[in-house]
């Protein structure tokens, strides 16, 4: 059986729909919803739908992806995104079937639709430079994921919009084996240009600091030659 997690914050307005769309699926026996000390319905309406609610302790989708993995019940996770709906019909058995075959460990969504500025403009070309083997990813900052709860237990989430690209970096380090499926057409809002640039930065210093971190660079060298890159 699988847990669907689904990290909310201010989500009302599509929060209950995500969690009928995944109790809908047969073999899904458990939904969490941690709630990211919401000021809105989120809450109430994710009771209403049928899902667990757990308050989250701090702010941040990396603290909530935290307390979720440990609270779920199941060993295969899903993690879906609060504020998108419809989902395609089949997106969590698109999901959950490299897993169920055994020959896949974690399983990141890409969808019909042209990748985003930071994408483009930000993880990519950084991808390109400290993990090329990453790099044809199509979204690499998709949210929408499957793995096993044994695997994502030991991975140190960041806790703002780094967060989804830190968690591909990391499997990619402990050498799981790892697919991109396509779920089909998903719409998603764009954001305003200032949380744009925001989140450019906090993604920008997720994959430095993995690269460090993982010795694929020595930032202390750098700053101290002061070499750009």
């Amino acid at each position: 059986m699988v847990t669907v997690i689904i990290p909310a914050l201010n989500k009302q307005r599509t929060i209950a729909q995500v969690v009928r769309f995944c109790l809908a699926e047969p073999f899904v026996n458990e939904v969490i919803v941690v709630d990211d000390q919401s000021n809105d319905k989120t809450r109430k309406r994710t009771i209403v739908a049928g899902a667990n609610v757990i308050i989250s302790e701090k702010r941040g989708k990396g603290f909530s992806m935290k307390e979720e993995i440990l609270s779920a019940s199941n060993e295969i996770l899903v993690f879906l995104d609060a504020d998108i709906y419809p989902y395609p019909d089949d997106s969590i058995k698109k999901l959950i079937k490299p897993l169920l075959k055994k020959k896949y460990d974690f399983v990141k969504s890409s969808f019909a639709r042209n990748a985003g500025k930071i994408t483009e403009l930000v993880a990519k070309p950084l991808l390109n430079i400290f993990y090329p083997e990453l790099s044809s990813f199509q979204q690499p900052l998709s949210g929408m994921i499957a793995s096993r709860k044994s695997f994502l237990a030991k991975i140190d989430f960041f806790h703002d919009y780094g967060v989804d690209i830190g968690i591909l970096i990391d499997m990619f380090s402990m050498q799981t084996c790892i697919k991109e499926v396509n779920l089909g057409y998903v719409k998603n809002k764009s954001k305003p240009w200032q949380v744009l640039g925001k989140m450019s930065g906090e993604v920008a210093i997720a994959v430095v600091k993995k690269a460090t971190n993982y010795n694929i660079i020595n930032m202390k060298k750098y700053l101290e030659n002061g070499t750009t890159f």
